[in-house]
């Protein structure tokens, strides 16, 4: 069975025009969507000591979630606010990360050494995590990371040569621009770049050749996460082929990948779990 971490941000998603808060975050979903789809899954990250991260650690410990490796630091956890518009989430403000934002997620000999017996580690810009990349890479297992639409090469020069797998949202450049950017980061050493482009879907870059999936369109109740299953879908099927990287894997694996995010539009919140606020 896969055994996937996810190290990084969590968050609650504060719907305000509900008054409900899920729980989410892109590193927390990853680790949740996995668990979701059969695998062994744990998530390393800092929380605070409010409401917001007392119901994000009672999902995590319905689910299934290893935290055992979590930090907890007095304060208020991370929390984003959220109205949709036609099913389609529109951020409003937040607290910037909260807690995590202010105090390093530092990771211990421990924490490297319990990382390093898991078959692919997420992160994402958002995870505060930059500094301690070179001990994620130290442990040998395959690195993904969101990027979301922090896309500018400066960042991606700082990023890149740690990670392995690279995904980005592009919606907001060229396709021009977006192929740019991905070979860009094939060329910092990762082993596949990925765009996604909204609508239009996603383009694969794996150094040599390029392959685009546009996914089904269906009526989506609410996108948040959308990205986050789509990644997930991804990595897995790729995990569970030994990282081959032939043509048909990676065709099956955006398939699946967007059969995922599909499945995601389908429910309010990241993955449901929602609790008055």
């Amino acid at each position: 069975m896969l055994r996937v971490i996810g190290v990084g941000d969590n968050v609650v998603d504060k719907y305000f025009h509900l008054k409900k808060m899920f729980p989410g975050g892109n590193a927390l979903n990853f680790s949740v969507y996995a668990r979701q789809a059969g695998a062994i899954a744990a998530y390393i990250g800092i929380f605070g000591t409010d409401e917001s991260a007392k119901h994000i650690i009672s999902v995590m410990n319905e689910i299934g979630i290893d935290i055992s490796h979590c930090k907890q630091f007095e304060g208020e956890n991370g929390f984003a606010g959220v109205n949709l518009v036609d099913g389609d989430r529109v951020f409003v403000g937040g607290n910037k990360g909260g807690i995590a934002s202010k105090v390093d997620l530092v990771l211990s000999e421990s924490d490297v050494e319990y990382i390093s017996s898991f078959d692919i580690v997420h992160s994402s810009c958002y995870s505060f995590i930059e500094k301690e990349l070179p001990k994620l890479k130290t442990t040998g297992v395959p690195l993904s990371y969101d990027f979301s639409n922090r896309t500018e090469d400066e960042y991606l020069r700082l990023v890149c040569p740690y990670v392995d797998y690279s995904f980005m949202s592009c919606s907001h450049l060229s396709i021009e621009e977006t192929k740019k950017k991905l070979e860009l980061a094939m060329e910092l050493g990762n082993r596949l770049s990925l765009a996604t482009r909204g609508a239009e879907g996603a383009i694969l870059f794996d150094g040599r050749d390029y392959m685009k999936y546009v996914p089904e369109k269906v009526k989506a109740i609410d996108t948040l996460g959308a990205g986050d299953s789509f990644i997930t879908g991804f990595l897995l099927h790729l995990a569970a082929n030994h990282f081959d990287h032939n043509s048909k894997v990676l065709d099956e694996a955006l398939s699946l990948g967007g059969k995922a995010a599909a499945k995601t539009c389908m429910v309010m919140g990241a993955f449901g779990y929602g609790k008055d606020f």
